[in-house]
């Protein structure tokens, strides 16, 4: 599936950073988004302004963050502001151009769950909950969603919807007038999946080097469309890696 230069996670992270263009506005979920981001800010986007959920506004860590209240965030950022002032005033407004999300489940329509694996009343699994996520995933103007991919978490239908993709098909979002387009890419360490933009379900547009389509949807939970003229994501380049590397503490 990869060669001996990269691997899954980190081709999956240089694909995800660049999603990010320089000069966006962009509210960062903890982990793999967060790795994706900071690398986009280091490499082709010095210009991004990243948001984290705990009120800190254009923050450059000089390392990975450990959670939304790790002070580096602070330390870092051009100001911090209540939490409130956060989602009032810089989401639910609309002012955000993107939100990078990750989830444990996600269905044919890129919904989100993060609450419960199973029946709520019962779980089997309690997952560490909402946090931001649903009104980044309704209020930014596009969402990107980072995770591995695997039949467990590409679910014909999640267990519980935590974060609204685009619901049950076209006009679901306008009909519960959710701001902004919802996610446009899913990005995981086989490839790239994009909504259709008649039904908006998820259609496999890229495969990383190596994997075959057959092979993401073996690993998916549902009879995923591929695209005609499937893309195959250009290798991450020395650079990226070694910039990724240092921030992973993997180099």
């Amino acid at each position: 599936m990869t060669t001996a230069a990269w691997t899954a996670d980190e081709i999956m992270t240089v694909t995800a950073s660049r999603s990010l263009r320089d000069g966006m506005s962009c509210f960062v979920g903890i982990g793999l988004p967060s790795t994706a981001a900071n690398l986009a800010r280091r490499t082709h986007a010095p210009g991004l302004w990243m948001v984290y959920e705990s009120g800190t506004l254009g923050t450059v860590p000089d390392r990975l963050p450990l959670s939304i209240g790790d002070g580096i965030l602070a330390d870092a950022a051009d100001t911090v502001v209540p939490v409130p002032e956060v989602f009032n005033y810089w989401l639910q407004a609309g002012r955000i151009d993107v939100g990078f999300l990750g989830a444990a489940q996600l269905d044919r329509y890129a919904n989100i769950n993060t609450t419960v694996i199973g029946d709520y009343a019962d779980p089997q699994v309690r997952l560490p909950g909402a946090g931001g996520a649903p009104e980044i995933a309704a209020s930014c103007r596009e969402v990107v969603v980072v995770m591995r991919h695997s039949r467990r978490a590409f679910v014909e239908r999640v267990d519980f919807v935590t974060s609204v993709g685009h619901g049950s098909g076209p006009g679901d979002r306008e009909r519960l007038g959710l701001r902004g387009a919802g996610p446009v890419r899913v990005i995981t360490d086989l490839g790239v999946l994009e909504p259709d933009p008649r039904t908006r379900e998820l259609v496999l547009t890229g495969v990383h080097p190596g994997v075959a389509a057959d092979e993401v949807r073996a690993a998916t939970g549902w009879d995923l469309a591929v695209a005609e003229g499937l893309e195959v994501t250009p290798e991450p380049t020395d650079a990226e890696l070694s910039v990724l590397r240092s921030l992973t503490g993997a180099a």
